[in-house]
């Protein structure tokens, strides 16, 4: 099976070179001229497909091969983009970088392939003129099963700057479909982890936003640009659905449901559906959107709440969810809501299944940067001086409401914090890759760790998750 949908990558031959600002331009452009705008995002970047949501008013997605796999990335990608005009992909530093050591293992070039879909290489011009030809050259000509069918030139400085580098592209072969003015930087702030999220500053976001759009329309050809993502021959395969997934370590089942007899396509009659709590708000921001689609798959009901405002979890809270984000840009605040730290904490003593990435480990220690947090781990957190990212292998030590011991999954770790811990728990996961430690924490029904893992890539997490928070 395949489906015929029009798309476009949009790479670059370094980080740096403009690709946010053009493919959320172009999303946002495409969007404002009536289409129906698919966004995505290379790798496992949180923040960018925040700008694309804005941009397109749907859901940004993120395709990463390491994580989820390269079977589910075309399954991915048609499940996101169902009912639309157009996707835009946004890749992810160089066209070719990918998982270090791995080859083109979720590299930009990598998706681009798996999707079949036709590259638009973005090149910083504004330092050369005519090696501009030969750097295009050699990214069009590296790998021909990759289509890199166009360049957009940014930062472009003049009239007679464009008219020397389109001379030079003249001889490369790949058409130019754009040339972006170089202006003075849009009002993009960022922080030790990139951008600032679209949820701290969103009426600044917007505005953002519609700079780049007008940036792309007044220097790009558009209608060329929706000709080449029509171009694209039929992506191969069929959507991936959140129904239907196993347990992970269980046996194949033929049908829709889990080992132990949990209808996960259809779930509970809504009256006794498990509420999933889901920390949400400025402090934590980073979260995919399949892991919703998934809890809401497998049968439970997810509310979503803010642990700057609100005082209490959601009613009838049977399990919590609390995602990556900034806790330490708002420790003060979060440190200040002493009713719902007091909740929480509560929550946890009751057995009940919590999963904590990241922000969330940070939530739940005793301390972050001296500040009193929920308490619910053994554990201080703080501002450490170096960052640390990058893709990991892990196995889990114990058994979890994520996962049974021992087994695998892919994952990336993505923060400036460090934390120190006591005794009393037990670690949530075994490092394989690429150095053998051990990390997180597991305690009761609390499993918190550094490290961020994408459901969709590891098959039966959320519905063992909301089958422990049912107490199946």
């Amino acid at each position: 099976m395949s489906t015929r949908l029009p798309r476009l990558v949009i790479a670059a031959p370094a980080s740096g070179s403009g690709k946010t600002t053009v493919a959320t331009g172009l999303m946002r452009a495409f969007a404002d001229a009536g289409l129906a705008v698919s966004p995505h995002k290379v790798g496992p970047d949180y923040i960018d497909p925040g700008y694309h949501a804005l941009a397109t008013g749907r859901p940004g997605r993120n395709l990463d091969a390491f994580l989820c796999g390269p079977e589910r990335i075309a399954p991915l990608f048609l499940h996101g983009a169902a009912g639309c005009d157009l996707a835009v992909v946004e890749g992810v530093m160089g066209l070719y970088d990918g998982a270090a050591g791995q080859g083109e293992l979720a590299s930009t070039a990598h998706v681009a392939k798996l999707l079949r879909a036709p590259v638009v290489l973005v090149v910083d011009a504004s330092s050369q003129s005519r090696s501009v030809a030969a750097l295009v050259h050699g990214f069009a000509s590296w790998d021909p099963e990759v289509r890199v069918a166009g360049v957009i030139l940014n930062k472009v400085g003049s009239d007679r700057h464009e008219v020397l580098l389109r001379e030079a592209l003249e001889e490369s072969g790949v058409e130019v479909l754009g040339a972006v003015r170089r202006a003075a930087p849009v009002h993009t702030p960022s922080r030790h982890l990139g951008l600032v999220p679209v949820a701290e500053r969103r009426a600044e976001a917007v505005d953002a936003v519609a700079e780049f759009a007008a940036r792309v329309r007044e220097g790009c050809d558009l209608e060329r640009l929706l000709a080449l993502a029509r171009s694209a021959p039929p992506v191969p395969g069929e959507a991936w659905s959140a129904c239907g997934e196993p347990l992970p370590g269980s046996a194949p089942d033929p049908g829709p449901q889990t080992p132990d007899g949990l209808d996960v396509t259809a779930g509970p009659h809504p009256n006794d559906a498990p509420v999933i709590a889901v920390a949400g708000g400025p402090a934590f921001t980073f979260s995919y959107a399949e892991h919703t689609e998934l809890l809401r798959a497998a049968g439970a009901e997810v509310v979503t709440f803010d642990p700057l405002r609100d005082e209490a979890l959601p009613e009838r809270t049977a399990g919590l969810v609390i995602g990556g984000g900034f806790p330490e840009v708002y420790a003060a605040d979060l440190s200040a809501n002493e009713p719902l730290r007091e909740a929480v904490a509560e929550l946890a003593r009751s057995g009940a299944p919590i999963a904590a990435e990241c922000a969330g480990l940070l939530y739940l220690s005793r301390t972050l940067d001296g500040k009193p947090m929920c308490g619910v781990l053994p554990a201080d957190a703080r501002m450490g001086e170096r960052l640390t990212l990058g893709y990991r292998e892990a196995v889990a030590i114990a058994d979890n409401p994520l996962a049974p011991a021992g087994a695998r999954v892919r994952g990336h770790e993505f923060h400036r914090t460090v934390i120190e811990p006591g005794a009393g728990a037990a670690p949530a996961w075994g490092i394989t890759h690429p150095q053998r430690r051990v990390e997180g924490f597991v305690q009761d029904g609390v499993h918190a760790s550094y490290l961020h893992v994408h459901w969709a890539g590891a098959p039966g997490t959320a519905a063992r998750f909301v089958a422990r928070a049912a107490g199946r």
